[in-house]
């Protein structure tokens, strides 16, 4: 019975740290694919795709999800290490001023003075914040809306936030446990330290899937900029398919017996390739006219690559 109930804690404990690891996995696995995905909407979009069409896999969105966390990542890490820093210089000088002081009770009522009133910049920055998204319909095509609001929101919870850990800090510094009686108003300071947290972590998400939308379109207006980088593609059709792009190549193939294919194009580049399709593009010069060419998979068409202008 001992070796059962050793053998069922066991488990019981295996399961508990899977739940722990499996948990933030599917959460980050989750995030990854969402700005993965909000990435590549807005980079196709600007080729006139829906991305739902091109049939990408959900490893391909988590893949492309590194290159538009980047710079998020880096900002975070950094501004993190700063805070850690910065929250490490004023607790040890709220300390050591309060240590050393001939009145501790009088110098910590200064104190508390002036970390209330810094709470007044940051109410006053998250109300500019909230007054944005009030006026939405008026602004929405102001290009900065969508980093600039999340962004307010955040400094300014942020803000209001550690100035709520530094009156607690000062209210342990005072030996001041809270009574029963207070029960009421600490619940109420949690709970309201809970909501700003989320609203600080909605915040960030938003930020951070604006900065992968940006980061899309950059990735569009690198691909039009240097579509000599893209694959060339030489393209067969059984039929004409009156394309007329400029820089597109047109040509008749020679009949032949058993010669299924009686077109020819060239100028064409590849833009990606989905399930069981390519999306090719004009090799030329972007036009607002061009198109995205669909082209099946099927044995309907013949495709071939061409080589790089120089050799390797």
């Amino acid at each position: 019975m001992a070796a059962e109930r050793s053998g069922s804690t066991q488990l019981e404990q295996w399961i508990s740290l899977g739940a722990t690891i499996v948990a933030p996995v599917t959460v980050l696995g989750a995030l990854l694919f969402y700005f993965g995905y909000v990435s590549s909407a807005s980079e196709y979009a600007c080729f006139g795709i829906n991305v739902d069409t091109i049939g990408l896999s959900t490893q391909d969105y988590v893949m492309r999800s590194p290159q538009t966390l980047l710079v998020p990542l880096l900002v975070l890490t950094l501004v993190s290490a700063a805070f850690l820093m910065l929250n490490g210089v004023v607790r040890r000088r709220i300390t050591s001023v309060v240590a050393s002081a001939s009145d501790p009770a009088r110098q910590i009522a200064g104190i508390r003075t002036v970390v209330r009133r810094s709470r007044i910049p940051g109410l006053a920055v998250l109300g500019a914040g909230v007054v944005l998204l009030f006026i939405y319909g008026y602004i929405r095509d102001w290009t900065l809306y969508g980093l600039v609001t999340p962004l307010l929101i955040a400094l300014g919870s942020a803000v209001i936030a550690y100035a709520w850990r530094l009156l607690s800090m000062l209210q342990r510094l005072e030996e001041q446990p809270e009574t029963a009686a207070s029960d009421g108003s600490a619940l109420a300071r949690r709970t309201a330290g809970v909501v700003i947290y989320v609203l600080i972590a909605a915040s960030i998400f938003w930020a951070t899937a604006t900065v992968a939308q940006w980061s899309g379109r950059g990735l569009a207006q690198y691909a039009v900029a240097h579509f000599d980088d893209l694959p060339g593609v030489i393209l067969d059709t059984k039929e004409r398919l009156f394309l007329r792009d400029p820089g597109i190549e047109e040509t008749q193939l020679p009949p032949s017996q058993g010669q299924v294919f009686h077109y020819r194009y060239r100028g064409l580049r590849l833009l990606i390739e989905g399930q069981n399709r390519m999306f090719l593009v004009p090799g030329g010069a972007w036009s607002a006219s061009d198109a995205t060419l669909i082209v099946p998979l099927d044995g309907s068409v013949r495709v071939q690559f061409q080589f790089r202008g120089q050799p390797p």
